[in-house]
């Protein structure tokens, strides 16, 4: 069955960056629009931190990200990336990647089942 795959998260320090790398486990599963969600605490509720169109031209951020994020996608490699810059200590979760039926939608489809591990991001000093 086919999961995302996520890496490039790490230990960082405050107003670091980092660049999140996202695919799914098969070539055949084609994302299509995108989003990176994030998970703050165990228990808590995963939240869209940035969305992405299928080709790119349309993205949205979540307020926390605005200004300090940036979406993009190679579709050529069935990727999809999120830089974050000057990371805070509030940006430490686990971060996910998931497709979206459109780029402005806050969840994945109602039957995606699909999630990766995510990769940990730590932010502190």
């Amino acid at each position: 069955q086919v999961h995302m795959v996520e890496s490039g998260g790490g230990l960082v320090q405050p107003g670091g960056s980092l660049r999140l790398s996202c695919a799914p486990s098969t070539p055949n599963y084609k994302l299509a629009a995108a989003g990176w969600f994030r998970r703050q605490a165990p228990g808590k509720e995963r939240e869209l931190v940035a969305g992405i169109s299928w080709l790119g031209g349309s993205k949205q951020y979540a307020d926390s990200m605005k200004g300090r994020s940036t979406i993009s996608r190679d579709n050529d490699k069935n990727a999809v990336y999120l830089e974050i810059n000057n990371l805070k200590p509030e940006d430490t979760a686990i971060y996910y990647c998931a497709p979206l039926n459109y780029y402005s939608d806050y969840q994945p489809p109602s039957d995606f089942n699909s999630w990766g591990q995510g990769t940990q991001v730590t932010v502190s000093s």
